[in-house]
């Protein structure tokens, strides 16, 4: 009897203690799901998933990556290269041109809207080599295997970011590297691979949350991968992260939600939103931005009440002084305001 009371005063206190509260990102990740949903993973549980896979990782390498290039004499037409001598004198590659390397999120493919999108907007711009990322594992149904895949696909991606830079001229200081989501992290280690520093800007759009730790900067895109990390956070605390992740941070309505995304359950709208402002910017340089005292202001949108001289996306703005931007965005097309 006594035993039977000892375990249930011991069950009523267990039960009595509070549950702890799932913080996105902190103690846990909400992973989206190939559905739409979201599946919430404990710390512990993610990390020994994401270990246990990262060894399976080194011994078994599936990680295939392509290269597509695109420039003004095949704009619509992508030429498969690889680190190859004839691969690369066959191609339109042109080392007095710089060059852009476009990089995709989880289920993105070579022929996503977004590359589309990006290309258009910097060949409208003049003579580039833009290079398409394909990299097959980002097309996994489970999310956490691609994100598994990240410094696979971000260390080919340095590799040939080197091959081209020692055999065939590419200059790094005219170089940008711009991925979206998983794939700004696969910018960050082709960051690392490269060297700290050495490649000259990246653009990280709306660099992925789930299953990446802010205090782990080792192990996502962070501000130190290129002489220059620029990020545009539009669906903070969700699919994206809220924290600021580069040199300069750009936060458009407050970085969380997008005006015209309706409700937007998902944040697959707001988080698309990133690639469609930063192409709008490289075309019309249009993105006015006023600037934080830190990123929880530009969050309340509580910073100054004047534009700065600092554009999002423009390519001046690796020689700024870096900091944190709240940028103002219209529901519908133009995105940008200026003053």
């Amino acid at each position: 009897m006594k035993v039977f009371l000892v375990l249930a005063a011991l069950l009523a206190t267990v039960s009595a203690l509070p549950i702890q509260e799932r913080i996105h990102g902190e103690n846990g990740w909400y992973v989206p799901q190939i559905d739409g949903t979201f599946e919430w993973m404990d710390l512990d549980e993610a990390e020994h998933l994401l270990a246990d896979a990262e060894q399976m990782e080194e011994r078994v390498n599936t990680n295939a990556v392509s290269f597509y290039l695109y420039t003004r004499s095949n704009p619509h037409e992508g030429q498969h290269i690889t680190d190859k001598e004839a691969s690369i004198r066959d191609s339109h590659f042109n080392k007095d041109h710089a060059t852009r390397f476009v990089i995709h999120g989880w289920t993105g493919r070579q022929s996503d809207h977004m590359n589309k999108e990006i290309t258009k907007a910097w060949l409208s711009r003049g003579d580039y080599n833009i290079i398409i990322v394909d990299w097959a594992r980002a097309r996994s149904v489970d999310y956490a295997s691609s994100v598994v895949a990240v410094p696979g696909a971000g260390t080919k991606v340095g590799q040939m970011i080197n091959y081209l830079h020692e055999h065939h001229g590419m200059s790094l200081e005219r170089l940008m590297v711009i991925g979206h989501s998983l794939g700004a992290h696969v910018s960050g280690y082709a960051g690392k691979t490269v060297g700290e520093g050495r490649i000259h800007t990246i653009i990280g759009l709306d660099p992925a949350l789930p299953l990446f730790s802010y205090n782990k900067p080792n192990k996502r895109l962070n501000s130190e991968d290129a002489f220059y990390v620029e990020s545009i956070q539009t669906n903070g605390g969700k699919l994206g992260f809220l924290k600021p992740i580069g040199k300069g941070a750009f936060y458009p309505n407050g970085g969380k939600k997008q005006p015209g995304c309706g409700v937007d359950a998902t944040g697959s709208c707001s988080h698309g939103r990133s690639v469609t402002y930063y192409a709008e910017a490289v075309t019309q340089d249009n993105f006015g931005s006023i600037k934080c005292g830190d990123y929880e202001a530009a969050v309340r949108k509580e910073c100054a009440s004047t534009y700065s001289s600092i554009r999002m996306g423009a390519d001046y703005n690796a020689y700024m002084s870096g900091g944190n931007f709240y940028v103002p965005v219209n529901s519908k097309e133009p995105f940008g305001k200026i003053e």
